[in-house]
């Protein structure tokens, strides 16, 4: 074909795309004006597979608590944002999507976070996903997950929702803030400190001009001489006293930022710990029999700020101390070598607590 024909062509076949485009816009928007949502249709996507944790009867209560209209308003008139904002507003939404078809049917479809684990520790009820995102677990709320029970402080307050890591790291940041300005604290004093000492230096190399011994009697030169002295003796106790209260001010500071320093790392320590607990709990899920006789997790705090768990499984009426999260896979073979060779010997029954926390060892009791 011929360019003389060929670019008309193209420029006439690109202009009526153009026009098609704008005509449909035009038209699916008149068609939105007038069109009335008639129906509403909520897809809960449960990608946990365990249960569900919300379903279509709760949304349609949320939407009518907040008293959003929406059957019989038209498509243009709906606020699909607000819509997906309160539905949003639960941790346990992952993701949120409204819109209208053009038959005025309201599509809000709702995918869930799968968590991993369920924390019933010291006022906390929540789950946790596998990356690390808690939210309050919704009433009525059925699924199977592990559970976490004891006495265990995990490394976010009560109630708290959002991702573990982001509040770590705000806290971390808090604390580094607050301890700069606690350095800030200290240039005054410091400042004050050279100040005070170039005054007092100069006062000490004050001296009792000597001509004056012309002019005056020995009687007054030594008294002249002996206040002077008194000065420089008051000056002294002046001066010591004033160094004292400004290192103390220091200490102070330096004993507060310590303090802080030791939060920081106490609290970098219970996220580690807490990761380590999430990668536990995928190792034993991971597994086909763990996964089915690991009934509940006891966590505690040692002594020695580490956390240590104990098991309780579905098979016998034992208790497994399994201590610190290390050497987990190592741990975990060991103590299903025991039940094969040990407990299928002397009997499931026989055992109240096995423990599994030292190297090459299980200890009965």
């Amino acid at each position: 074909m011929r360019p003389s024909v060929k670019y008309p062509l193209l420029t006439l076949l690109w202009a009526a795309v153009a026009a098609y485009v704008v005509w449909a816009t035009g038209a699916t928007q008149a068609n939105r004006t007038v069109r009335k949502v008639d129906e509403l249709r909520i897809d809960i996507v449960d990608s946990t597979s365990q249960g569900h944790l919300v379903t279509s009867a709760e949304i349609r209560k949320w939407l009518a608590a907040e008293r959003i209209e929406l059957l019989g308003q038209t498509a243009d008139s709906v606020d699909l944002t607000a819509v997906e904002q309160l539905i949003a507003r639960n941790g346990f939404v992952e993701k949120v999507a409204a819109y209208v078809t053009r038959n005025g049917v309201l599509h809000i479809d709702i995918r869930q976070r799968k968590p991993l684990l369920r924390l019933l520790t010291d006022g906390e009820n929540a789950y946790v996903t596998p990356t690390g995102f808690i939210f309050a677990a919704p009433r009525a709320s059925s699924l199977y997950v592990p559970v976490v029970t004891g006495p265990y402080r995990p490394p976010f307050p009560v109630g708290h929702m959002g991702e573990i890591r982001r509040h770590t790291d705000n806290e971390l940041q808090r604390i580094e803030q607050e301890i700069e300005r606690l350095e800030e604290e200290k240039l005054p004093i410091h400042h004050a400190e050279r100040a005070d000492n170039r005054a007092y230096n100069d006062f000490r190399r004050r001296r009792v001009k000597s001509w004056w011994k012309y002019l005056e009697t020995e009687a007054e030169y030594d008294a002249r001489v002996g206040r002077l002295r008194a000065e420089k003796q008051q000056a002294r106790r002046a001066y010591r006293y004033r160094v004292r209260q400004r290192r103390q001010q220091l200490d102070r500071i330096g004993t507060e930022q310590d303090r802080l320093r030791a939060q920081q790392k106490k609290l970098e320590k219970s996220y580690e710990d807490f990761v380590k607990l999430l990668t536990f709990v995928k190792l034993v899920e991971k597994d086909d029999f763990w996964s089915a006789e690991v009934v509940q997790i006891i966590a505690r705090t040692a002594a020695s700020g580490a956390l240590e768990i104990e098991l309780i499984p579905r098979s016998g009426r034992h208790i497994i101390r399994f201590g610190r999260l290390e050497r987990m896979e190592e741990k975990l073979d060991k103590l299903l070598r025991f039940y094969r060779k040990g407990l299928s010997h002397i009997g499931w029954e026989r055992c109240r607590v096995i423990d599994i926390r030292y190297t090459d060892q299980v200890v009965c009791r």
